[in-house]
C-alpha cells in the first residue's frame, strides 16, 4: 500500500508538471502575440501588403509637411525609367524655378544695407533648391517609395558685422555719367533708383540683382513718365532713365573683381555712356546681376547731383588690395 501510494503522488507530481509547464507555453505565446513579436497575418492581409501601391513623398525640411506625393507605377517607372527621370528632373525644375502660378522655392539674395544711423537693414539669404540632387533621391527610393526631403540650400551674405564702420574708408572704384537737368520725370527716376541702391552691402560670394534690389518702377513708389527705349523705339513710360542708374553702376563694378551673370544692352545707342558699356534693365524682365568674386565685402554707394549721377565702390582700408583687378 505504501508503494501504490508513492507511485500515485508521482505520478499526480508528474502530470502536475506536465499541466504547468503546459501553461507556461501557452502564456508565453500569447504574451508574444500581445507583444507584437508574432502578430498573426491573415490571408487578406497579406495580400493587401503585397498588392499596396509604392510611393514617394517629397517633404519641406523647414515644416516637414509632405508638398507632394508621386506614384513612380503611373509615371512609367517600370516600363521607362530614362522618361520617368525626365519626369522628375521637370517636377524638380518648377519646384525651384516655379511655374506661372506657384512661385519656387528658389530664392534670389536681398541684400543687406546701412540705413541712415548706421544700423543695418537686414534682407534676405538665398535659397536653392538642388534639382539634381532632389532628382537622385527620387530615383533612390522609386523602387521601394519612402519620403524624400527637398535638398535647400541657404546662403547668408559674406562681411563681418565688425567690418561695417569701415566699409566706407576708401573709393576703390568710381564712374559718373551726366543727364539734362530740364528732364525732369527722367531725372526723378535716376535719383530714386540711384536712392535705391546706395548703401547696398555686397559681401563675398554674394549675388547683386538691381531688379531685385530696386523693386517695381511703378507710380506707387514714386517713378514718373519719362522716355524709354523699347524694340528699337523710343516710347513713353513709367521709370524711363533708371537704365542710366544701372548702366552707371556697371561701369563702377567693372572696375573690381566681379562675375557678371546678367547683363543687357540697349536695341539703340545711348549717350550717357560708351557704346557697349550700358546695362539695360526691366522690372519682372530683363535685369543687371553680378557676383562678388572676391574674398572680401564692398559697400555701393551713390552721388545724385543737378546733371549727375556717381556711383562709387567703397570698402575697408585693409580690403582695398583684394578689389583691384589682376
Amino acid at each position: 500500500m505504501k508503494r501504490k501510494w508513492i507511485a500515485t503522488m508521482c505520478l499526480v507530481c508528474v502530470i502536475g508538471l506536465a499541466g504547468c509547464q503546459g501553461k507556461s507555453e501557452k502564456e508565453k505565446e500569447l504574451q508574444q502575440q500581445l507583444d507584437g513579436l508574432q502578430e498573426p497575418v491573415t490571408a487578406e492581409q497579406k495580400e493587401t501588403q503585397e498588392t499596396a501601391p509604392v510611393v514617394v513623398n517629397i517633404v519641406d525640411p523647414n515644416t516637414m509637411d509632405i508638398i507632394q506625393t508621386l506614384s513612380p507605377k503611373d509615371l512609367g517607372y517600370e516600363e521607362d525609367v530614362a522618361t520617368y527621370k525626365k519626369k522628375i528632373e521637370q517636377l524638380a525644375k518648377e519646384l525651384a524655378r516655379g511655374t506661372e502660378t506657384e512661385a519656387g522655392y528658389d530664392k534670389r539674395m536681398v541684400l543687406d544695407r546701412i540705413g541712415a544711423n548706421g544700423h543695418i537693414i537686414k534682407g534676405n539669404p538665398q535659397v536653392l533648391l538642388k534639382e539634381s540632387e532632389l532628382v537622385e533621391k527620387v530615383m533612390a527610393v522609386s523602387a521601394s517609395g519612402g519620403n524624400v526631403e527637398m535638398p535647400l540650400y541657404v546662403s547668408e551674405s559674406g562681411y563681418y558685422l565688425a567690418d561695417i564702420p569701415y566699409l566706407e574708408d576708401v573709393v576703390v572704384a568710381s564712374f559718373t555719367t551726366y543727364f539734362n537737368s530740364s528732364d525732369v520725370g527722367r531725372n526723378k527716376n535716376i535719383e530714386l533708383s540711384a536712392k535705391a541702391i546706395n548703401n547696398v552691402i555686397v559681401g563675398s560670394g554674394d549675388y547683386f540683382s538691381f531688379n531685385t534690389v530696386v523693386g517695381p518702377r511703378d507710380e506707387a513708389n514714386g517713378y514718373q513718365p519719362a522716355p524709354e527705349i523699347i524694340n528699337k523705339k523710343v516710347v513713353m513710360g513709367i521709370g524711363g532713365g533708371i537704365c542710366q542708374t544701372s548702366s552707371t553702376l556697371f561701369n563702377a563694378v567693372d572696375q573690381i573683381p566681379v562675375k557678371f551673370v546678367e547683363r543687357h544692352h540697349h536695341s539703340l545707342d545711348i549717350g550717357y555712356v560708351p557704346k557697349g558699356r550700358d546695362a539695360t534693365v526691366s522690372y519682372g524682365g530683363l535685369d543687371f546681376r553680378f557676383q562678388n568674386t572676391s574674398d572680401v565685402p564692398f559697400l555701393i554707394t551713390t552721388l545724385y547731383g543737378k546733371d549727375f549721377l556717381t556711383v562709387e565702390v567703397r570698402t575697408s582700408q585693409k580690403y582695398e588690395e583684394f578689389l583691384k583687378n589682376p
